[in-house]
Order: structure tokens, then C-alpha cells, then sequence
């Protein structure tokens, strides 16, 4: 499956830049994409010294929602906002007054990447702390969530009117450079064995592997326990649209997933989008050629004739009941008269209209 690469590199123009986090730039993206990602093939954005932490969103965003492999290359410097003490990435407008307005908050990329896959999501970390940050750090380490691996270090203030360079990047940069990409933790290990007391030494190391791929299934069951109904179904929709991409629309492991969406919003008691989801997958199965009779296309109509039952909605039982009712004529299943509880269900919506 094709990986997604997000350069980031991020420090304040003017007297409160650290680390001259662009300058790297440069040679990672003389690296080639697979190699970057550790895929065949890849797709690599770039952002150099942004100005805005919602442009920012935006990308990471899009990059968090793509299928297969994500790894984030992450450069720049780290100051607290004066109210609530929370790390923030420093942007282009970043001064100490406006760390609130006008950086990233680290708790926004934590949150970004939560619902990808487990075993997906790897954040490479070549970060400079403020005097502040430092401090806190030193006692709190920044919370990656449950399903990142972070790799990196964060490096103390450098010397007053000192400009660091990104050492722990570039060695990451040069070692990739060779055309290998090593497992993320022998990289790690590897870049830090280069930096010297010049650099900053290794400052606080970031190694925090993350779990290994998980079965989703599990993950998503335990949001449905919990009420978390929405991240369930975002996480079933990131792996179909994976399954799409890698298996085509109507394959196996994508009508599953599909499958798997409607069941979900039976769980959370949206009839109207079950029974939805039910119709497409029926017609998928029967547009590729399953035949009316094959259990996996009865079930799927049978499924949605049953949530269809559950809609209150007279404008949505009618709209979905005209299409429930044509695939019923091709697909009439095993409980008799069900063709014909469609059509008297429908006849009655219609004089309520």
C-alpha cells in the first residue's frame, strides 16, 4: 500500500527562531519517497516555516486520513502557551505573548493521529525547548498517544543569540541518503550515535515504539462500549477506503468494511444511514455479478429492509423504501411477502405525505 510522508518544519522568524529548522529541508527531500516512507511508493508533502497552526491542521489532517503508511518528520522548536502550559509547535509568527494563537498545539497532532491504525503512524522528532519547555519536559514527557511511534529528541535552549542546526535530522537525512532505510528505532539509534556535544548532545531522548499492528476489529468494538460511536465509525471508514484503494470498491475486504459501517450505525441508532449503507452494499454485490440468491447479497437486503422498519422520518423511509423496494423485486430472499410489506409500508408513507 502507498505510504504518505509529511515533512514539517517549523521556528519563528526574528529573535525567538532556536533551531534553523528549514535547512533540513533540503536533504530530506533529496531522499527518495519509498525510502522515506519504507513503502514501494509514496506521497511527500512538504511544509517549510508555516505561518498559520489551521494551515498546518489542514495537512496533517489530510495526511492522517490517507490509507496505508504514515510517517511524519518533524523539525522545529517548542514553547509553552502562559495560560494553560501546554507545549505548542512554534510557527513563523510565533512570539512568547502569542504561543497560544499562533502555534500548533502538540495536543492537536496527538489528536490527529489517534484514530489511524494501529502500526501505522511513525513521528521522526528533532525538536529545540525554550527555557520554559525545557523545564517542563524535563519532568513531563510530551504525551504521543497510544498508537505513535516517536522517535527523536528534544534538545535545551541553545546559547543566548545562538541559532542551533537541526543535527539529529540531518543525521537522520544522511544516513537515508544512502538509499536504506532502517527499522525507525535502528535509525533513531543511529542518528543519535552522530550527535556530539556540540549539537546539544542527545538532550531528552523520544523513544516510544507504539503497538504493533492490532486487529481493528477489537479497537473498534471497545469505542462502541464506550459511547465513542463517531470514532468507531471513522476508523471503520479510514480501512475501507484503504481496502478500496488497495482491492478496488466492490472487492471482499471493502464490502466488509462497508459491512461493518452499516452494523455500526445500527449501533448507534441511525437507522436511516444502516439501512443506507445496507442498499449500497447489496447493489455493489449484485452490480459485480453475485447472484440474487447468494447469501451475502439476501443478507445485506434483508439487513436493510430491517432498518428501514426502524426509520421514523416519513421523507427518508420513503426515499429509502423506493430503493429498498426495487432491490426487493430482484432480491425477494427467504420470509415470504417481503416484496409485498415494502410496497403496503410505502403505500401507507405515501398518504402521509
Amino acid at each position: 500500500m502507498p505510504g504518505t510522508v509529511l515533512l514539517l518544519a517549523a521556528a519563528p522568524v526574528g529573535r525567538g527562531r532556536l533551531v534553523d529548522a528549514a535547512s533540513v529541508l533540503p536533504v530530506l527531500a533529496a531522499v527518495a519517497p519509498s525510502v522515506l516512507s519504507g513503502t514501494d511508493t509514496a506521497t511527500v508533502v512538504e511544509l517549510a516555516d508555516p505561518l498559520e497552526p489551521q494551515a498546518v491542521l489542514t495537512r496533517l489532517r489530510a495526511a492522517a486520513a490517507a490509507p496505508g503508511p504514515l510517517t511524519v518528520f518533524l523539525t522545529g522548536q517548542l514553547q509553552l502557551d502562559r495560560r494553560q502550559r501546554l507545549p505548542h509547535l512554534a510557527l513563523a509568527r510565533t512570539t512568547p505573548a502569542t504561543v497560544r494563537y499562533t502555534a500548533l498545539p502538540w495536543h492537536w497532532l496527538r489528536e490527529e493521529l489517534r484514530l489511524r491504525p494501529d502500526g501505522t503512524t511513525t513521528v521522526v522528532a528533532d525538536l529545540h525547548a525554550d527555557a520554559e519547555s525545557w523545564e517542563l519536559l524535563r519532568g513531563r514527557p510530551l504525551d504521543r498517544g497510544h498508537n505513535i511511534a516517536l522517535y527523536g529528541r528534544i534538545a535545551p535552549p541553545p546559547a543566548r543569540r545562538t541559532v542551533a542546526a537541526p543535527a539529529y535530522m540531518r543525521a537522520v537525512a544522511t544516513i537515508l541518503r544512502s538509499g536504506h532505510r532502517p527499522l525507525p528505532a535502528e535509525l533513531h539509534e543511529q542518528a543519535l550515535s552522530r550527535l556530539t556535544d556540540e549539537d546539544g548532545g542527545p538532550g531528552l531522548v523520544l523513544t516510544a515504539p507504539g503497538p504493533g499492528p492490532a486487529d481493528p476489529h477489537t479497537t473498534i468494538t471497545a469505542c462502541v462500549q464506550a459511547g465513542r460511536h463517531g470514532d468507531a465509525d471513522a476508523l471503520a471508514a479510514r480501512w475501507e477506503r484503504a481496502a478500496a484503494l488497495a482491492h478496488g470498491a466492490a472487492s471482499e475486504d471493502a464490502l466488509h468494511w462497508a459491512e461493518v459501517r452499516a452494523d455500526l450505525a445500527m449501533f448507534a441508532g441511525d437507522a436511516a444511514r444502516s439501512c443506507r449503507a445496507w442498499l449500497t452494499v447489496a447493489a455493489t454485490r449484485l452490480a459485480v455479478g453475485q447472484a440474487a440468491d447468494a447469501m451475502a447479497v439476501e443478507t445485506a437486503v434483508d439487513r436493510a429492509h430491517h432498518q428501514w422498519g426502524l426509520i421514523h422520518d416519513p421523507e427518508q423511509a420513503r426515499e429509502l423504501g423506493s430503493v429498498l423496494a426495487e432491490l426487493r423485486g430482484r432480491v425477494p430472499g427467504r420470509r415470504e411477502g417481503a416484496l409485498d410489506h415494502v410496497r403496503r409500508q410505502l403505500s401507507q408513507l405515501q398518504t402521509q405525505a
